[in-house]
């Protein structure tokens, strides 16, 4: 009895044993069903991670910005009522792709990497021109798609310019300038009166206008500008030692004020400014940076210009600051022939259109480019046929 009594109390201690484990277990499992706390905390990190994610898309890609027609600054004249009837795209609503279209970056990036997506390419003849310095300047002339009547810095512009009127002394040119080469045109028609004649209208898209004003914001990280900044002056170092031989050879005559030690800054430049100060300015003469902007800048030149002109930039241009485009507002105040678009979408030169991810072949600027071309030959072409009327009204015999 007592062997047995002693083999019962021993299961009934092992069967308790197991019994407390059981019932530890099932504690244990009631408290993880009861208490969920960690795998909630786990789900909130993970939603406020998406959150997060989605508010940076939406912020980047600008999504929340509206969509709007460009805003207009102009004089109201007779020129100008008959640009707005005559150019749909001035008062229409400028719809850029939906998903990455507001963002100005991405247009500028697609832009300075694609260039115009799937656009036709227009065929010209590669002309050659000796300047006076020994450079040779090339550039394309595109033959008119119907009968003809005939069958850098602003001087080289101008020596182009010069060569077309001579081979067609009869016809009229639109001249259009991008970016930088917005400036050039614009430089180039306001020097002399003369660089005007045989001009209809002129045309410039996201041009900074003073290289001067330019200089401080680009210098700033508002808009990621100073990144831009380095990245530009990095491709401008490639060019210039890509044919450094050519350039500034033992046998090109340099300017006295430019030397070896210059050069061999270039290496070790990260601004536009900096080159522009160690070599640009040394190489076309000037004393000091602050000259070299000021003389080669289009806006003392602006008010000269007499034929039509357009100017055009975004509102979200990444590179040109929003206090440079007092100077295009306040010129279309003064004078009747200047018409400012100012789109909130594009960037620096995209302008791209589509529905809501691939863009359409031509920009809403190549469109605007010509339908503002078109309407100025139209208006030239009603001024001369009132003044045949006029003519022969006077003289009716």
């Amino acid at each position: 009895m007592s062997a047995a009594g002693s083999r019962g109390a021993s299961g009934t201690r092992l069967g308790a044993s197991w019994a407390a484990v059981g019932n530890h277990a099932q504690i244990k499992m009631n408290a993880m069903l009861e208490t969920p706390e960690l795998p909630a905390v786990f789900d909130g990190v993970k939603l406020a991670a998406v959150a997060a994610v989605l508010y940076v898309i939406v912020r980047c890609l600008n999504l929340k910005s509206p969509t709007a027609s460009p805003d207009l600054y102009f004089q109201d004249s007779a020129l100008s009522r008959f640009l707005l009837k005559s150019c749909p795209l001035l008062t229409k609503e400028y719809i850029p792709p939906l998903i990455w279209g507001k963002s100005g970056h991405i247009q500028t990036a697609l832009y300075g990497k694609m260039g115009r997506v799937r656009s036709p390419h227009p065929y010209g003849h590669r002309k050659f021109i000796t300047m006076s310095d020994g450079a040779t300047s090339t550039f394309d002339l595109f033959e008119p798609l119907a009968e003809h009547c005939v069958g850098g810095c602003t001087w080289e512009f101008g020596a182009m310019v010069n060569y077309i009127k001579k081979t067609y002394p009869l016809t009229q040119l639109v001249v259009v300038g991008f970016s930088l080469g917005g400036n050039i045109v614009c430089k180039y028609l306001g020097e002399t009166q003369a660089n005007q004649e045989k001009v209809l209208c002129c045309v410039s898209v996201c041009q900074g206008y003073s290289a001067l004003r330019a200089q401080e914001t680009f210098m700033q990280w508002d808009q990621c500008r100073r990144f831009y900044n380095f990245l530009m002056a990095d491709n401008m170092k490639k060019i210039i030692l890509s044919h450094r031989q050519a350039l500034f050879g033992d046998h090109v005559k340099k300017p006295q004020s430019l030397d070896d030690t210059d050069l061999s800054r270039l290496y070790t430049a990260t601004s536009l400014m900096q080159i522009d100060d160690n070599v640009m300015r040394k190489f076309h003469g000037y004393n000091s940076l602050k000259e070299y902007y000021e003389e080669e800048s289009c806006m003392r030149y602006l008010h000269r210009i007499y034929v039509p002109l357009m100017l055009v930039n975004a509102a979200d241009d990444p590179l040109v600051h929003e206090s440079l485009l007092t100077i295009p507002k306040s010129l279309s105040e003064k004078r009747e022939n200047v018409m400012f678009v100012l789109p909130l979408h594009g960037g620096h030169l995209g302008f791209f259109e589509g529905s809501v991810l691939f863009p359409e072949p031509l920009t809403w600027m190549d469109k605007l480019v010509v339908e503002y071309a078109n309407a100025i030959c139209q208006w030239e072409r009603n001024k001369l046929q009132c003044s045949d009327t006029e003519q022969v009204e006077a003289d009716p015999e």
